[in-house]
């Protein structure tokens, strides 16, 4: 499953639901995890893992092309944490 779509394929088969309402669900789904971690909560998938903000502090970089620093700003980042589930599902 590398597509939205063949995700929804393979959803609605094993639910037994129809694609468009596979596809709704998808949407809110996604829709639901965006909305709690804007507001700075986290998203527990059960079996698959936990999605968490965290804040990034700024520093300085470099400008690839001339080598002069620059400052990064500080800055949110989403971030994703397998759960063991997942972790041994795929042998690791």
């Amino acid at each position: 499953m590398r597509t939205k779509k063949e995700l929804i394929d393979a959803l609605s088969e094993r639910t037994q639901q129809s694609k468009i309402d596979t596809e709704a669900f998808l949407d809110a789904l996604g829709d639901c995890i965006r909305e709690s971690l804007a507001q700075g909560n986290e998203a527990v998938l059960p079996g698959i893992g936990k999605l968490t903000v965290k804040e990034r502090p700024a520093r300085t970089g470099r400008n690839p092309a001339t080598g002069e620093p620059i400052q990064i700003a500080a800055r949110k980042a989403p971030a994703f944490s397998a759960s063991k589930a997942l972790k041994d599902a795929v042998g690791g």
